[in-house]
Parts: structure tokens; C-alpha cells; sequence
């Protein structure tokens, strides 16, 4: 006889937000059955139906003290900026030794936001799955975005290592590899990371748009280079990178204080023809790339891994 299927490491699982990664995390816990029962939760009647229509999840629910009532795990998957208040209209619905948790993109933020409205018994574990696609909505999502990616967790001081454990363990059977570390470090690091790289995509986009008479269009008619992958970074969704850059404000300015002082000085050479400044800083950044492909962080294609017909794009964030 076949040995029975391992049980779920969840009964019930509620996913307040069903846009690229919460249809992601349900669709990773139903390939590896790892949840009894996912209900979801969006505001739009149109993004239910969708869920359901798709199959990610259980259940769908028109408001999200219906999605967490009875779930041993609830996880916000909505912008940032949203967090404080869905937090309070969930506090009374929460069950005790439920383990809450989040895939936002700041942490110091939310964890000021959602921490007062956690009711004693419930353990929250703030988390950062580092992966994502200028995709969004529930027709976005896939299992495999979490294959191989960083999530990091930020339990904050006291936090009940048990439930840590058990947040590690989902994350690790949904394909991730889990670090943990303090909130307003992980703000730091991801703000140079992703966060300034996402507002220069956003702002180079935007110059060639303001150019884009001058030039008579040939902007995007030879976007074939460097600005085309831009272009794919400043397609993500506009809400939540708002809420991002307003909630880690302190870290983004820091991070892009540093990266103008950098632009000037590549300024200086190029005015001063400094040829063997600019060589010895091109041949730093691309070690640094091949770092990050032997990190397996990304693909080394020339291409980068996003060639036609190769099915869902590489996981980016």
C-alpha cells in the first residue's frame, strides 16, 4: 500500500489580498498540499470569481473577518499601505494561536502598523518573500515563484520561536529559502536592492516618455537595449511600489543619497575623460553580476531568461 500523503502544515489558511502573490502562495500550497482549506479575501467581486475560477483557493469571502475567522494562519497580501487598517477590522476575528503574517516589502513600517492590533495569543511573524514579476492580479500567479527565492522573516523581539519555526517550514516546503533578521536592517538592504532600483526604472521610463516627441518615437522603436528591461521593471504595480517607497522612506533616501553621490562622481569622469575610473568601476559592477547568477539569483542567458515562449517570467523583485 501507497504510504498516506503527509498532513497539512495548516488547516486553515486565509489570504487577505488575491493579486500576483497571494494567487501564488495559494497555488504553492495546493501543489505541495500544505493547507487544509485556503480561503481568500479581495475587495473586488471580479477577483473572487477569478480565485475560484482558477482554483487556488477553497472559498472566497467579501469581507476579511469572514476569510481569518477559524484560520490558524492569515496572510496580508495586499499593498502595505492597507495593513493598518486591515489589521484593525481583523483584530476581534483572530483565533487564538494563529500566526499572522504578511509578504510586504517594508517591514519596519508594518510591523508599526499591524503590531498594536495583534491580540494577545496570536503570534505575528512579519515576512518578505523576495520574489515577484511585473505581473499582477490573480491571473498572475504560479507556484513556482517562490522556487529558489529568499524569504526573509522579522519576528519582532519576543516573538514565540515556535511559530517562527512553523512560518520557516511553510515557506521552506513552498520552495524558499527563509532568512530572519531585524526589521529595520532587512528596510535597509532591500531598499538598495529593490527598492532605488525600482524608482530609477520608473524615472528613466519616465524621461524617455518626455522625450518621446522629440525623438519621433524612436524611443521605443529601438528599446531593444537597456531601457526595455526598465521599461519591464516600471510596469509593476504602481499602488503597492507607493506604498513601498512611502512606508521605507527613511532607507530609500538614505540608499538614494548614496547612489547620486555615485552618479556624480561618474559624472566628473566622463566630463574629465577619466577613462580608467569609469573601466575599474564597469569591471566591480559586473563581478557583481556574476555573483548574483552564481547565487542563482538569476539567469546567466544573454537574454537573461525571458526569451518567447519560455511560459511565466523568471521571478524578479
Amino acid at each position: 500500500m501507497s504510504a498516506a500523503p503527509p498532513a497539512p502544515l495548516f488547516a486553515r489558511v486565509a489570504l487577505i489580498g488575491l493579486g500576483l502573490i497571494g494567487s501564488s502562495i495559494g497555488h504553492a500550497l495546493k501543489r505541495g498540499g500544505l493547507a487544509g482549506r485556503i480561503v481568500g479575501h479581495a475587495r473586488s467581486e471580479a477577483t473572487r470569481s477569478a480565485a475560484m475560477r482558477i482554483g487556488f483557493v477553497d472559498a472566497v469571502t467579501a469581507s476579511p473577518q469572514e476569510a481569518v475567522a477559524g484560520a490558524d494562519l492569515v496572510i496580508l497580501c495586499t499593498p502595505v499601505g492597507t495593513y493598518g487598517a486591515l489589521a484593525r477590522a481583523i483584530e476581534p476575528a483572530l483565533a487564538p494561536g494563529a500566526i499572522l503574517t504578511d509578504v510586504g516589502s517594508v517591514k519596519a513600517g508594518v510591523i508599526e502598523a499591524v503590531a498594536p492590533h495583534v491580540p494577545a495569543g496570536v503570534h505575528f511573524v512579519p515576512g518578505h518573500p523576495v520574489a515577484g514579476t511585473e505581473q499582477s492580479g490573480p491571473e498572475a500567479g504560479f507556484a513556482e515563484l517562490f522556487d529558489q527565492r529568499w524569504c526573509i522573516l522579522t519576528p519582532p523581539p519576543g516573538t514565540d520561536e515556535g511559530a517562527v519555526a512553523r512560518l520557516r517550514a511553510l515557506w521552506e516546503a513552498m520552495g524558499a529559502r527563509v532568512e530572519v533578521m531585524e526589521a529595520r536592517h532587512h528596510d535597509l538592504v532591500l531598499a538598495i536592492t529593490s527598492h532605488v532600483p525600482h524608482l530609477i526604472a520608473y524615472n528613466i521610463v519616465g524621461t524617455a516618455a518626455d522625450l518621446e516627441a522629440v525623438t519621433e518615437a524612436e524611443v521605443i522603436k529601438f528599446s531593444a537595449g537597456g531601457f526595455r528591461d526598465f521599461t519591464r521593471i516600471a510596469a509593476s504595480d504602481p499602488v503597492m511600489w507607493r506604498d513601498i517607497f512611502l512606508s521605507n522612506k527613511e532607507a530609500v533616501l538614505e540608499m538614494l543619497g548614496r547612489f547620486v553621490e555615485d552618479l556624480t562622481a561618474l559624472q566628473r569622469a566622463i566630463r574629465w575623460g577619466d577613462g580608467a575610473m569609469l573601466e575599474a568601476h564597469f569591471r566591480k559592477t559586473r563581478a557583481i553580476r556574476r555573483q548574483i547568477i552564481e547565487a542563482g539569483q538569476e539567469s546567466g542567458a544573454p537574454d537573461f531568461g525571458r526569451h518567447a515562449g519560455a511560459g511565466k517570467p523568471p521571478p524578479e523583485r
